[in-house]
């Protein structure tokens, strides 16, 4: 965790940010403090800052991604304790094959499990031909953001999937860890992203049958 407040900030999106930070902390009352709630908030926001193309959307993806991180070192911590199966699935640019893979796992397994995805290196926006690839299947992932991973959320997944990280990826010694090789859609047209989404998709039913999960 950095050193970064919302202090820091510009002053138009300070003010935001305090509102972003008074909404989790209604949302998380008697689990975390307004410290902590600020602290996760500005530091979601310094993360998501070189890749935000659009500032005045930083705010909101801001406070879905401190939502996570917060429930995830509650999960950590014990706090906000939970027997629901925790899945990450990691890649460099957090914008093909994690997301694509994100959205199946959420799609089929619905409220049984908790789904996270996050990047190395995050891009600037999902691959438009994996949004157009799961879009055909049903699957709509638009409203999904490149994003970091971050250490509360790798010690609360109970399994982690990489997809081409690499030694970027986060190593914790204990965790179930999995490498799925697949083909970078980065850059593909939408012909060649379907049988990666297909791909991905078949693995994605394997594991949740390994997780006791019957895909819904």
């Amino acid at each position: 965790m950095s050193d970064f407040t919302l202090a820091d900030l510009p002053l138009d999106q300070q003010q935001l940010a305090r509102e972003v930070s008074a909404r989790l902390g209604d949302e998380f009352t008697g689990t975390f403090g307004p410290e902590t709630i600020e602290r996760f908030v500005a530091d979601s926001m310094e993360q998501l800052l070189p890749t935000a193309k659009i500032n005045n959307f930083l705010p909101l993806l801001a406070e879905r991604f401190a939502r996570e991180r917060l429930r995830a070192l509650g999960k950590v911590d014990g706090s906000l304790p939970s027997t629901l199966p925790g899945v990450l699935f990691l890649c460099v640019h957090n914008a093909g094959r994690s997301q694509m893979a994100a959205g199946w796992l959420r799609h089929l397994a619905g409220d049984t499990a908790v789904v996270w995805s996050g990047g190395s290196e995050p891009a600037s926006e999902i691959n438009p031909a994996a949004v157009a690839a799961m879009a055909e299947v049903g699957i709509d992932i638009t409203s999904e953001f490149p994003k970091p991973w971050t250490d509360e959320i790798v010690r609360a997944a109970d399994v982690v999937i990489t997809m081409g990280c690499g030694d970027a990826c986060p190593l914790y010694p204990g965790k179930r860890y999995e490498d799925w090789e697949l083909d970078d859609p980065a850059g593909q047209g939408v012909e060649a992203v379907r049988p990666i989404r297909d791909e991905i998709r078949r693995r994605v039913e394997v594991l949740l049958a390994s997780l006791g999960i019957e895909p819904s």
